[in-house]
């Protein structure tokens, strides 16, 4: 279906579902794009107030994708005259970061692509979009998926693409997978050349200053975690882009005086002001886990600034008024999200090839 699309009335509609949605990274880049998600699946029920709290009409849906049918789905669709199914399967199966290497196939998460495939046939929307760790182009389980799309008669498209290509400011490299049912289609161009991109002082520099262990009392996501008073000495030892080597001998860790511990330069660092950030981690907010120590402040990032250095809006809602604040399970929503900045790239270019 080639259609102009209009924001007027009669115009066609775009109504996309979400598979594996998270807290709604995907979902508010294709909205802030103007593709209409009507709803996200996810079986992390924590997951819920953030979802809807801040993606308007789109229902958050507990449940686990292998137990989604394709007439569910279609049947949330059915108003719609472009249909579009998207997602990102765990990644935890294919990324670097996995110790077990050799035997990915059997965590627990390794089938879910084949499940994103089974509803992609019993859907079989106009478009479809899959984003992942780059890692996962080497696997069986992902060459499956691409042939099952073909033999369905879609046009696929894929590369690993860089996300502060597209507004996010940080680097982060992801597989990104576009389908049309309806002819060709691509990621659009890059909206940041390497000379424009969004550097961490762009993102956060405005943001309230905060010590190690402390909170803004205007937003309970602007909180850092405590250091110890070892690892306050480091920090303050630290600059920015440097590494442990630039610390005074006795405040290196054992491992880092073996030659194993040679390797890993940016644990404990902190970032450069006028660079993009680094990969936003599920560990951000820990200043031992790689340079995610603040450029000037001695402390590790925020929640709020690991969230704005994945693209989400400040104002991003991540608990409910009055709830507990889990750190650590706000940061695991924020660093396992699709930028925001680059699910809006995706709609932007669904609608390119609408119009085309």
């Amino acid at each position: 279906m080639r259609a102009n699309i209009s924001t007027n009335d009669g115009g066609p509609t775009i109504g996309a579902v979400d598979l594996f949605c998270g807290i709604g990274g995907l979902t508010y880049g294709l909205r802030t794009s103007g593709i209409k998600v009507v709803a996200g699946y996810d079986l992390d029920d924590s997951c819920e107030y953030a979802y809807e709290a801040n993606n308007g009409e789109g229902t958050f849906v507990c449940k686990n994708v292998s137990e989604v049918t394709g007439a569910e789905v279609n049947e949330r669709l059915k108003d719609f005259d472009i249909k579009v199914l998207v997602g990102c399967a765990p990644c935890q199966p294919f990324s670097t970061h996995r110790k077990d290497k050799k035997h990915r196939e059997r965590h627990k998460d390794w089938g879910l692509l084949a499940q994103f495939g089974r509803l992609a046939e019993e859907v079989m929307p106009d478009y479809i979009s899959m984003e992942n760790v780059p890692e996962l182009v080497k696997e069986s389980i992902f060459v499956e998926f691409v042939t099952k799309l073909k033999k369905l008669g879609y046009t696929v498209e894929y590369s690993v693409v860089k996300a502060e290509e597209y507004g996010v400011p940080q680097h982060r490299r992801r597989l990104l997978l576009l389908a049309s049912k309806e002819g060709t289609i691509s990621l659009i161009d890059p909206t940041n050349d390497e000379e424009h991109v969004v550097t961490v002082r762009d993102a956060i520099s405005k943001l309230p200053a905060v010590k190690a262990g402390g909170v803004c009392e205007d937003d309970p996501l602007q909180t850092a975690a405590a250091l110890s008073k070892l690892n306050l000495q480091r920090i303050q030892a630290s600059i920015p882009n440097g590494t442990w080597r630039d610390w005074p001998e006795e405040l290196r860790l054992d491992c880092h005086k073996k030659d194993s511990g040679q390797t890993y330069p940016s644990v404990y660092g902190r970032m450069a002001w006028d660079e993009t950030s680094p990969t936003i981690t599920t560990q951000f907010y820990m200043y031992g886990t790689g340079r995610f120590g603040h450029p000037d402040q001695d402390r590790a990032l925020t929640l709020r600034e690991g969230a704005i250095l994945q693209s989400f809006p400040e104002g991003y809602r991540f608990i409910r008024p009055g709830e507990k604040l889990s750190r650590k399970a706000v940061a695991r929503h924020i660093g396992n999200a699709v930028p925001p900045k680059l699910g809006e790239a995706v709609g932007k270019s669904i609608i390119a090839a609408c119009v085309g």
